[in-house]
């Protein structure tokens, strides 16, 4: 059986299909298509037509090349730049009617569920009580388990596009002062997740994501044609030294570090600051890059043939997900 997944993303539509064989999704091909939705946000978060525009084309696109592959129907998901924009339900009917296909909306905590499952059998059981961050966007997840999934899981509206937009929309270089404010937003908003990863004390703690990458690549991991199994990993120390270099560079030679691609440049300061605080606030020294994340999350799922996770529902916006396991949090299992 062959399947696949379409990711709509801030940056980019991501297509992976995969074939299900030993309850494991063996890549057979992937494809990106760019959509830099976050240049087609307005002060209130809404996506503009050209942005929905671009969606549409994106998931025609990856539908139409997952047949080819001889795919079936790719379940197609956005992240939170559709899920939190005031005029989400248009958009999804938009897709709708311009693919047939319905364009999905995942809570951010069952995102981060989904992530953590793939990060769990990426890494197995050897490495223990499990941490995963994911730093997306317009959020960042964070999950903990010891199991198969994870005891909990939380998404907060700490994305790098997100705190681009807001924090450092003015000179270039960023300011000092724009840092600091930026720094103290993000420290508060951790603070409590935080305490709950430093009381649980994981064993091995794991990034996902493209920020996470190129923050790796940039800090002197392997680049990503020597392959998905040679080991990659993020030292905080050295992380907090890129923090300092990203910050000192315009936008337009940040692409001239190791890594850091043209399309994410502008974002790859707040996504350094985001991990770098995560990472100290946490008490993590070390990430190991896992190259599984909600994709094969997703396709995993669809093997095991649970379709539990999925309600059918809308998502409800970041705040309310956040609010929702507020208790959760405060109360360790």
């Amino acid at each position: 059986m062959r399947i696949s997944v379409v990711d709509v993303g801030s940056n980019t539509a991501r297509l992976a299909i995969a074939d299900a064989r030993d309850g494991a999704p063996l890549p057979v091909h992937t494809a990106k298509r760019r959509l830099h939705l976050s240049e087609d946000v307005d002060s209130d978060r809404r996506l503009g037509p050209g942005a929905v525009e671009r969606i549409v084309e994106a998931v025609a696109a990856a539908c139409a090349e997952a047949e080819r592959w001889g795919s079936d129907e790719p379940f197609a998901f956005a992240t939170a730049v559709v899920r939190d924009a005031p005029n989400r339900d248009e958009v999804l009917r938009a897709v709708e009617r311009g693919t047939g296909v319905r364009l999905r909306v995942l809570p951010g905590e069952v995102e981060a569920e989904l992530t953590f499952l793939a990060a769990r059998r990426w890494m197995g059981w050897r490495a223990g009580p499990l941490g995963v961050l994911d730093i997306g966007g317009g959020t960042l997840e964070v999950a903990f388990g010891r199991g198969r999934l994870p005891d909990f899981a939380v998404s907060l509206p700490l994305g790098a596009a997100r705190l681009t937009r807001e924090f450092l929309p003015g000179g270039d270089p960023a300011t000092d002062e724009e840092l600091k404010a930026l720094r103290r937003h993000v420290r508060h908003r951790l603070r409590d997740v935080a305490a709950r990863i430093r009381w649980e004390g994981p064993l091995t703690a794991a990034a996902t994501s493209r920020t996470f990458t190129q923050l790796a690549r940039l800090c002197g991991a392997p680049p990503g044609r020597h392959g998905p199994f040679v080991p990659r990993r993020l030292a905080r120390k050295d992380l907090g030294s890129a923090v300092t270099e990203l910050a000192l560079r315009p936008v337009a030679r940040r692409a001239e570090l190791p890594g850091i691609s043209a399309p994410r440049a502008a974002q790859s300061l707040a996504g350094a600051l985001v991990g770098h605080t995560a990472m100290k606030l946490m008490g993590m020294r070390e990430l190991t890059i896992c190259p599984w994340a909600i994709r094969e999350g997703i396709l995993l799922r669809r093997i095991e043939g649970d379709t539990g996770w999925w309600s059918g529902k809308l998502a409800p916006t970041t705040q309310q997900t956040v609010s929702a396991v507020k208790l959760r949090l405060a109360v360790p299992r």
